[in-house]
């Protein structure tokens, strides 16, 4: 069996009503017979599915409250799957793009490549494969990095953890490298996930962020990022 960060499963979430309004409901004062709806597309593996959490306190989907609290319409699809690599995303996760045309896209991925022993340069190539398609769609591309989960207390059963850290560190550099020389937006949220690496901030699986952690990777992002609509 593939060792990975979490078993494999599927979740895809259209419009996140979490917050208390329907589906894609906009803000009072939005007029939503006319305004268009950012379309957003989160690709990558447990990190982006909200592994540990429930599905609505999962980063796209709390961002996506944030944006629709600022006047937006929001159709938010998740469709990252537990333990995906950069290979997985490309055959899985890519055909998506064509069906759902986003307008908005984050990724994050790249745990799991280290977990299977993938090399930094194939990681790279896949890299540049997801962003090239991603950036083709026209859609603004918005990349994060993965978390020091090697500083988790179950860190141990993937490898040692001071290599682990060391090969997350490269791994975040190079995506990083890839995603700005691509012409994405590159969020470096690597100082806030130190301070909740530090703190502790895990879930009861003792690997994943904690609910909170990944609505604090939401709240930098709805800072940084611009509104994703006019209306």
């Amino acid at each position: 069996m593939r060792a990975a960060l979490a078993l494999a499963v599927v979740v895809v979430v259209s419009g996140c009503a979490e917050s208390g309004r329907p589906a894609g409901e906009a803000r009072a004062g939005t007029d939503a017979a006319t305004a268009s709806p950012t379309r957003y597309l989160a690709l990558g593996d447990s990190f982006t599915i909200g592994t540990g959490s429930p599905l609505p306190r999962a980063f796209p989907a709390r961002l996506g409250d944030r944006w629709r609290t600022q006047g937006c319409l929001i159709e938010l699809e998740n469709v990252a799957v537990n333990g995906y690599t950069t290979d997985d995303l490309i055959a899985e996760e890519l055909p998506v793009l064509s069906t759902f045309q986003p307008t908005v896209v984050t990724l994050a991925i790249g745990a799991n490549d280290i977990v299977q022993g993938r090399s930094l340069d194939a990681y790279r190539l896949n890299v540049r494969r997801i962003l090239d398609a991603a950036l083709a769609t026209g859609a603004r591309v918005v990349v994060i990095p993965q978390p020091d989960w090697s500083r988790s207390p179950t860190a141990a059963s993937f490898g040692s953890p001071a290599a682990l850290g060391e090969a997350i560190t490269r791994f975040n550099a190079a995506l990083a490298e890839e995603a700005r020389a691509k012409g994405a937006t590159w969020v470096d949220l690597r100082p806030l996930m130190q301070t909740q690496a530090a703190r502790g901030l895990l879930a009861d699986d003792r690997l994943h962020p904690s609910s909170d952690a990944y609505d604090a990777w939401a709240a930098e992002l709805a800072r940084v990022l611009p509104r994703p609509c006019s209306g």
